[in-house]
């Protein structure tokens, strides 16, 4: 079973507008949202949920009034000034239990959080877990791993041959969370500066982990010499650009009409697109890894 992570080093870049397409495209495969902080692909494939469960990522205090003396130490050793009136602010909470290890009655437990929910749906393209983490909630990275692992149990019940995962941006522990053991790759950039930065950081963590790379520059007519520069700095490095989309408004008017874009249009970012798919299709069959 073959896994392709698409990921860009920010967001903003059209990481879930490429994936969205790549779901029409491809053939007996799974899709796998892990932008779990900011979950958009379900605006694009509207799915029908067919199950939902409680993700309990993290942990939280909670006060028992009977043995609370109300001496007040749990405010004074907060120092996110999260109790007040000794009722707990979820939102400035970090979950770190000093007030339960300083409350001097034992009136404070810590216990799991719920931090959100996960889903298993059809959609027009075929199955795909994704969900969508509580506000200001942590441990996304947990979530993701779970989103892919269900991902995984899917594609093995149903004899699918490939997960696309809809990878976070940024280069932290959801992003290694959508990344690590997959079989490749897309890194979706933009041809400015932080977006040149951006993908130098997140290529060098698919390096880390060892997993193959190529990369998309979209919108690469708003700053030639920038996109020359990604161009150049792929080349330097070994890595294909295997594609490269011109910016074009038909892309916005895609995602107003919730439709991929290879469905919406079949104008020349469509052909660049399915093109794309095509090499990495190929790529993915080469039998890198898993």
């Amino acid at each position: 079973m073959k896994q392709l992570t698409v990921i860009s080093g920010k967001g903003g870049t059209g990481k879930t507008t490429i994936t969205a397409a790549f779901a029409a495209l491809a053939q007996n495969h799974v899709m796998a949202d892990g932008d779990v902080d900011a979950a958009d692909l379900h605006l694009i494939l509207t799915p029908h949920i067919k199950r939902g469960k409680e993700f309990y990522g993290g942990r939280a205090p909670s006060l028992d009034k009977d043995k609370c003396d109300q001496c007040g130490i749990c405010m004074e050793v907060c120092r996110f000034d999260a109790i007040h009136n000794f009722t707990r602010d979820p939102i400035s909470c970090e979950g770190c239990g000093l007030c339960m290890h300083a409350c001097p009655t034992g009136a404070i437990k810590m216990g799991e959080k719920l931090s959100g929910y996960w889903f298993i749906s059809d959609t027009r393209f075929g199955p795909m877990v994704h969900a969508r983490l509580g506000i200001a909630e942590e441990n996304s990275g947990k979530l993701v791993t779970l989103v892919r692992q269900q991902a995984r149990l899917i594609a093995e019940d149903e004899n699918k041959d490939l997960i696309i995962i809809d990878g976070p941006p940024g280069i932290g522990c959801p992003v290694i969370a959508a990344l690590t053991g997959v079989t490749l790759v897309l890194a979706v950039t933009e041809p400015t500066l932080s977006g040149i930065h951006d993908l130098e950081r997140v290529l060098d963590v698919a390096k880390h982990f060892n997993v193959p790379a190529m990369v998309c520059v979209n919108k690469c007519d708003i700053n030639p010499e920038n996109t020359r520069k990604i161009e150049d700095y792929c080349q330097d490095k070994n890595i294909e650009v295997v594609g490269e989309i011109p910016y074009d408004p038909v892309v916005t008017k895609a995602m107003v009409e919730r439709q991929a874009l290879v469905e919406y249009d079949s104008g020349i970012v469509a052909e660049i697109i399915k093109k794309m798919w095509e090499k990495i299709e190929a790529k993915l069959q080469d039998g890198l890894k898993g």
